[in-house]
């Protein structure tokens, strides 16, 4: 942000009025201003976490409840029913291992699109880094992440399955669910302050991304000529990689990997751009 300042004279007193505007340029990331702010940062992430669970019966049971009753109806007509493939797993570990992760890219990109709108009376009211509002939405999600992922964990240790030194890699698939969730909420926080129809088309956006990555079905019943393409969807990857690191149970999806790293960093490097780029436009329109 630059900040400009003019002197204007009424009735004989000196007023100084600043203007706040965006940083030019496509590319304009503070990371300093952010830091200065992470105070506030803690505190969205703290507000996101009291109201997502408020008024509820049970809780943050439902991080537990979500992935488990889902686990459960893809084990049943996915797997015992139409008989997929689950890379030589027990059913619910592998659909829970893919769920967990795509879970938690799918609620942190939702509340990541609807936080500019949700928080428009504090971007007209107050000055502070916009990027804080989306990247405290997909922050709090991991909370949900880590209550389900113990749940694994006592799934695997009931199924005897012990992970090998595979499950060092763990995090770096774990981050690049939280950059695919960062960007691509990027994009759709800053559009969706701007054009409200885009509400309603996340949704469908979801669910055929969920579709488009292997949360049902294994990637190895993709066909080979569009291993390359499908490698392009960075959830493929993530979702690939969570069985392999907890279980050893087939071969690194290394092509999977490579293709989700590079359209992470695109996703991420687009998605800043663009939010920096219309950060003036959205505080107006909100």
């Amino acid at each position: 942000m630059t900040l400009t300042a003019d002197t204007t004279w009424q009735r004989g007193i000196s007023l100084p009025e600043t203007t706040i505007a965006p940083s030019k340029g496509w590319f304009r990331l503070n990371l300093r201003e952010l830091w200065e702010y992470r105070e506030l940062l803690y505190f969205f992430v703290w507000r996101e976490l009291k109201v997502r669970y408020k008024q509820t019966a049970i809780g943050a049971a439902w991080a537990v409840l979500q992935p488990f009753l889902t686990m459960l109806v893809f084990s049943l007509f996915f797997g015992r029913l139409a008989h997929i493939p689950s890379n030589n797993l027990p059913y619910p570990i592998f659909y829970f291992s893919a769920l967990l992760p795509w879970m938690y890219f799918s609620n942190a990109l939702q509340n990541a699109t609807n936080t500019m709108v949700e928080n428009q009376r504090v971007i007209t009211k107050v000055f502070f880094p916009r990027l804080l509002l989306p990247l405290a939405a997909v922050i709090s999600g991991l909370a949900d992440f880590a209550v389900g992922f113990t749940v694994l964990l006592g799934m695997m240790a009931y199924y005897r399955i012990s992970p090998g030194w595979a499950i060092l890699v763990l995090p770096l698939f774990l981050l690049l669910a939280v950059l695919t969730a960062f960007g691509v909420g990027l994009w759709l926080s800053a559009l969706n302050a701007i054009y409200r129809d885009v509400r309603y088309v996340l949704p469908f956006l979801v669910q055929f991304w969920m579709f488009a990555s292997p949360v049902v079905y294994p990637s190895s019943m993709v066909p080979a000529r569009w291993r390359g393409l499908y490698g392009l969807n960075p959830m493929a990857g993530v979702i690939e990689g969570f069985p392999w690191a907890l279980t050893g149970s087939s071969r690194p999806p290394m092509l999977l990997l490579g293709g989700s790293i590079i359209a992470v960093l695109l996703v991420c490097g687009s998605g800043l751009a663009y939010f920096k780029k219309m950060e003036g436009t959205i505080a107006d329109v909100v």
